[in-house]
């Protein structure tokens, strides 16, 4: 009787992407959101508020106290039309400016995405356009931005991956001085169970290195480390985890190279109604009211 060689219930090994990569700005974006997503001391209070109507017209309404007392909001609309890829926004914020979004995706050819964004201030009859193009395939993922009013000017990135390696860059142009004004560039590693990234921004002046693990379903750890090679010698530091008390609730902490402490809540207190506390901590001025707090509301109809 021969003998068989013992197999295992699960692979250990990483399994790499094998969908388009992600956008320049997303190269890091795992990590990103584990240290700025869900914080709620950025603003004394925060509310949102999400309806869907019959017809598919979902609405949504939010309203914001900064730290500095000031009162900002928006009412926002939109309504999508699956089967012609069409998408129309439009919003009407509490500064008074007007903004709409016009959306094709996968129409105009497979995988590409024409946006067509305006805003109108009807106190000074400012009028903003712009014209935003991706085309994304399993090996590349492209994206051109024009502002059709200012300049006018473009900027253009790009990333190719291969295997869970991502490569991009990422370059500003002034069409009127036909000169660059500006570029970056960036490279990384993906798999589902963590992803590794190092950006030059700034005209290549200003590096950072950022990390995120999914330890396990209930566990996810990140840092980023920033160097400004135009400023001081020092490098910003942010540590940031996160972890899943049970299926409606989750708390998350960073801290950064300044002793700042941010500390954060969040949980599903039933369906549809969502709630947020957060609050940072200058762990060197403890005696000091140098500290925030802020809480956060969503509401879904």
């Amino acid at each position: 009787m021969s003998s068989s060689q013992p197999t295992t219930m699960f692979s250990t090994q990483p399994t790499t992407m094998s969908f388009p990569p992600p956008a320049f700005s997303d190269i890091a974006k795992a990590s990103n959101d584990l240290i700025t997503r869900d914080f709620y001391h950025t603003a004394r209070a925060n509310v949102e508020v999400k309806t869907k109507a019959p017809n598919g017209v979902s609405f949504n309404v939010k309203g914001k106290s900064s730290q500095e007392g000031s009162t900002t909001g928006s009412i926002e609309g939109k309504y999508v039309n699956a089967p012609s890829g069409l998408t129309l926004t439009q919003a009407w914020t509490t500064t008074n400016i007007l903004n709409t979004k016009i959306e094709l995706d996968n129409q105009i050819a497979k995988g590409m995405k024409a946006e067509v964004a305006a805003d109108f201030a009807p106190p000074s009859k400012d009028i903003g356009a712009k014209l935003n193009l991706s085309f994304k395939q399993p090996s590349f993922h492209i994206r051109a931005f024009l502002d059709l009013m200012k300049g006018p000017t473009a900027n253009i990135d790009a990333v190719v991956g291969r295997e869970g390696f991502l490569v991009g860059a990422e370059a500003g142009y002034d069409v009127q001085k036909a000169a660059i004004t500006r570029y970056a560039a960036a490279v990384g590693y993906t798999v589902p169970q963590y992803s590794t990234a190092i950006t030059a921004s700034n005209n290549l002046s200003v590096f950072s290195a950022a990390y995120y693990h999914k330890v396990n379903s209930e566990v996810e750890a990140g840092a980023k480390a920033t160097w400004d090679s135009k400023g001081s010698n020092n490098v910003g530091l942010e540590v940031a985890g996160k972890y899943r008390l049970d299926p409606t609730s989750f708390a998350k902490a960073k801290v950064n190279e300044r002793g700042i402490l941010s500390l954060a809540y969040n949980v599903l207190l039933r369906s549809g109604v969502t709630v947020g506390a957060g609050i940072s901590l200058d762990t060197q001025k403890l005696n000091e009211s140098a500290h925030k707090m802020g809480a956060h509301f969503e509401f879904n109809g």
